[in-house]
């Protein structure tokens, strides 16, 4: 089963696959446009090692032959292979990159992929579309990295300038003239009639019919569905008689559920295109020209997704290509993605959090969410919570986000600030958690008071390493604890653990703490040595 990524996940490779011989394939979907597909190998400070660890259709091939690219083939507009275990010690990280070659801009990407095979069989998937993106005209795809162990990010990051700017940024020297393009290297691509003995590379896609004894390198497969002779690959599968259903697609002999009629048996909707168009060129749709068929609902995906394929379901924003003019227009609201960070904000009042390890977050500020995610409900410190949730009215209801995929949490258009805590211990009023991380270590406290309801303030402690979201009204203000400081116990968002905390009524009028309390309120005091600090909001709960 393929392991479906979403923009910014990663995952260590080993979680998915055991082989180290990886086909790479990438599709992209945008008629009318030309892409320069190509990998950059670079070291540890993402800049190029050498200009021929630059793997583009002028040098396809690194100088050990760890990274090749091969091609067009099986569906995919162009495909590597990266044998994981020769590629030198020098190189940190494979990151996949296209550009545009003509004139146009990413967002006019109806659909597009990159998918890991191993052995023959799809193992990851990370898919997209011009949604993603606004008038960059080259795209990082997603990367192959090495951080103690191989792992595999989903990137997705636009780039403003094209091929040769992506170069100047990762460190290449370009010049400004080229020499054209050397034939491709035997074993690409069979001629009619099956491969001259000896010329195929080892574990390359092997022609109809199976390959020859010996020439399968182990490890190493490309999809099934190659092109048979003397007919250039499609894009959608097999040809009839030799299906190869391994993503989800239909059994030999008939079409996929939903698949338009005449499509070819084996034919996995959203791959490619029917015979007859060349490649790329989008089916033709009265009143629809930029659009591909639909099949079933989910006609923007592959073959693969839904209960039969294993991938789980398309996110939203994969059911349909939003066009250019659309995308122009909300540009400016779209998702926020900072590759390799758990926790982003969107804007002031809206916060994501891209799962792997489980997080905690109030019941209720999930607003929207991609992804095979669960929520499960969970309090906030068993029964003596649940008590003191009762006496107090400030009990903190909590669900568990667990899976793989983004959620996106806001509450009552409150204010939000994330705060990583390394080590250290923060006390926030229960009015003002949002969400945490699960790792982090969690305490309900009492801090004691006579004259509060149930005898005392409660409030939730956090520490540990991880990160906490915090809600306040209006812009807070950081007090440093200098010498006594008081704050009213309404306004009172947070204060650093360790301080010797304790309240002083004070009389005011017609407000009162909790309901059936007297007009007397309570003003917490806080005692701390240098480096402490508390924090207030413009707003008395």
């Amino acid at each position: 089963m393929s392991q479906a990524f979403t923009r910014g996940q990663k995952s260590p490779i080993s979680s998915f696959t055991t082989g180290d011989d990886l086909y790479v394939g990438i599709q992209l979907n945008a008629p009318g446009i030309t892409w320069d597909i190509s990998c950059f190998g670079l070291d540890a400070d993402d800049k190029l090692v050498v200009d021929n660890y630059f793997i583009f259709f002028n040098q396809p091939k690194s100088p050990e032959g760890s990274i090749q690219k091969l091609g067009p083939q099986s569906g995919d507009t162009d495909s590597f292979r990266a044998t994981l275990n020769a590629v030198p010690e020098k190189i940190a990280k494979l990151s996949f990159c296209a550009a545009i070659e003509t004139s146009g801009t990413a967002s006019q990407l109806q659909s597009g992929y990159l998918r890991i095979v191993a052995g023959g069989t799809e193992v990851a998937r990370y898919s997209f579309t011009g949604a993603d993106f606004g008038a960059e005209r080259a795209v990082m795809i997603a990367d192959l990295y090495k951080k103690d162990v191989w792992r595999f990010g989903a990137v997705g990051q636009g780039f403003a300038g094209g091929l040769a700017d992506l170069i100047r940024n990762f460190g290449g020297q370009v010049e400004e003239d080229t020499a054209p393009p050397p034939a491709a290297p035997p074993g690409f691509a069979p001629p009619p009639g099956g491969p001259p003995p000896g010329q195929p590379a080892p574990g390359f896609a092997p022609p109809p019919g199976g390959p020859p004894p010996g020439q399968q390198a182990p490890g190493f497969a490309p999809p099934p569905g190659g092109p048979p002779p003397g007919q250039p690959a499609p894009g959608y599968g097999p040809p009839p008689g030799q299906p190869a259903p391994a993503y989800g697609g239909p059994p030999p002999g008939g079409p996929p559920p939903g698949a338009p009629p005449g499509a070819p048996p084996g034919q996995q909707p959203g791959y490619g295109v029917p015979p007859g168009p060349p490649p790329g060129a989008p089916p033709g749709q009265p009143g629809y020209p930029q659009q591909q068929p639909a099949a079933a609902g989910y006609g923007q995906q592959p073959g693969g997704y839904g209960p039969a394929g294993g991938y789980g379901e398309p996110y939203p924003s994969q059911h349909q290509p939003v066009q250019p003019g659309l995308m122009a227009s909300v540009s400016k609201y779209r998702e926020v993605t900072t590759p390799g960070q758990r926790w982003t904000k969107q804007n002031s009042k809206l916060v994501k959090v891209t799962l792997g390890p489980d997080a905690l977050a109030r019941r209720g500020s999930m607003v929207a969410y991609q992804g095979n995610v669960e929520f499960e409900y969970k309090g906030s410190g068993g029964l003596r919570a649940m008590l003191e949730s009762r006496l107090t009215g400030q009990g903190l209801k909590l669900m568990t986000c667990k899976g793989q995929g983004e959620v996106f949490l806001a509450e009552d258009a409150s204010d939000l600030h994330i705060v990583e805590l390394n080590g250290q211990r923060l006390c926030i009023n229960a009015n003002n958690v949002l969400a945490f991380d699960a790792t982090l270590q969690t305490e309900v406290k009492r801090i004691e008071s006579p004259g509060l309801p149930g005898g005392g303030m409660f409030h939730l402690e956090v520490g540990g390493q991880g990160t906490v979201v915090v809600m306040t009204k209006g812009t807070p203000m950081t007090l440093m604890c200098q010498g006594p400081t008081f704050g009213d116990m309404n306004a009172v968002v947070a204060w650093t653990a360790g301080m010797r905390v304790s309240f002083n009524s004070q009389v005011r009028i017609s407000r009162t703490v909790y309901a059936g309390a007297s007009s007397e309120t309570e003003t917490m005091q806080f005692m701390g040595m240098q480096g402490h600090f508390v924090v207030v909001q413009p707003y008395e709960v």
